[in-house]
């Protein structure tokens, strides 16, 4: 992997389901851990516009040139706006990855999307679309990858990772994501 290459971590803000919007930001981090830019956009709650929101923000971005991938906390965004990183990469010609924490409960989201969307099958899909691999040793997470293969993604999360097992492009807009909300930075980031 070439050293100092250019990563676009993805979170989403604390929001409640009466909100129509949710803040997504983006931090752009040169590895080994270098910040050099914040971006930002919206997307409706529970909406449909994820990934339209997110490829514009990046299609905007000065930076979308040197970008060797984007990582986003999660397979959806604000609730369950669902976020193709198969069809993001196409649109972006950036590799795309979703990071987590824990295996999700597919049957719990399955359960939650059919009791409210009617276009529950094919967020179902998008979401079990990409195996998820866990990487990482003792402190693991699961990263799913589209345009990347999973050993080069292992090497930029390790190489982003400074304490614990989040990589630190996606920590830092967890917490600008939370304070421009809140007010200040909560939650496990």
């Amino acid at each position: 992997m070439k050293r100092q290459v250019r990563v676009l971590g993805i979170d989403d803000s604390p929001f409640t389901f009466e909100s129509k919007q949710a803040l997504l930001v983006g931090v752009v981090a040169r590895l080994p851990m270098y910040i050099e830019g914040i971006m930002r956009t919206d997307c409706e709650v529970d909406g449909t516009d994820a990934n339209d929101a997110i490829a514009a923000m990046v299609l905007r971005s000065r930076y979308r040139e040197q970008l060797r991938v984007i990582m986003i906390d999660g397979v959806a965004v604000g609730g369950f706006n669902v976020v193709d990183i198969d069809r993001l990469h196409r649109e972006t010609g950036i590799p795309c990855a979703t990071v987590t924490r824990g295996l999700p409960d597919y049957d719990s989201m399955e359960k939650a999307l059919r009791a409210h969307f009617p276009d529950w099958q094919q967020r179902m899909e998008i979401i079990k679309r990409h195996p998820l691999y866990r990487l990482g040793g003792r402190r693991s997470i699961y990263a799913a990858a589209s345009g990347i293969s999973i050993d080069d993604l292992e090497m930029i999360i390790e190489e982003s990772t400074v304490i614990g097992s989040l990589p630190e492009p996606l920590r830092i807009a967890h917490l600008i994501s939370s304070a421009m909300v809140q007010g200040e930075s909560h939650g496990r980031a």
